[in-house]
């Protein structure tokens, strides 16, 4: 059983973990594997704690949780959203910043709890759509967000990882 619940500071060390696991996982063979191996979750917790409370209020965290067999909760995913960051769209448009699942718990519904969570409290905060920017070579994750339904838009950006050129695709979804 999947719980979604606000990310709270404690849980940044698990999330720095979850995220640089997932970039490690879903970007291999997309990202120079230099850079993902350069990754350090250590590292990415004190710059996310620091971002964490920098941008309160104003970004939203969620992570997922699990029951363990022991009975104490695990996280196995994380996602951030709020306003969209792109060009001059309106209060009406947001933006899902991320969404990473530990590797070992892909397939197990955390993903899609994540999601409509974000979907949900998106649309609750007056957004009228959701965009995303995914690596246009990450076959699984653009198969999971049109299965959410986010659908690319036509708009495509280059990001550059050690020099090397890694196109994304955004994908948008209207809000009820």
């Amino acid at each position: 059983m999947v719980r979604v619940r606000e990310m709270s500071e404690p849980d940044v060390p698990a999330v720095s973990a979850i995220r640089v696991l997932g970039w490690r996982h879903a970007y291999a063979g997309l990202i120079p594997a230099g850079h993902l191996d350069a990754m350090d979750p250590v590292a990415d917790a004190v710059q996310r704690r620091e971002w964490f409370v920098r941008s309160a209020g104003r970004v939203h965290n969620l992570v997922a949780e699990e029951t363990a067999g022991d009975g104490t909760p695990a996280l196995v995913g994380w996602a951030s959203f709020g306003p969209y960051r792109g060009e001059d769209t309106g209060t009406a448009a947001g933006e899902l910043y991320a969404l990473y699942v530990r590797p070992d718990r892909i397939g197990t519904g955390a993903g899609r709890a994540l999601t409509a969570e974000v979907v949900r409290r998106s649309a609750q905060l007056g957004r009228t759509r959701l965009s995303l920017w995914v690596l246009t070579g990450n076959t699984r994750a653009r198969r999971f967000y049109a299965a959410a339904g986010f659908l690319p838009d036509g708009a495509t950006m280059t990001e550059l990882y050690d020099g090397v050129p890694v196109e994304e695709t955004r994908y948008t979804r209207a809000l009820p």
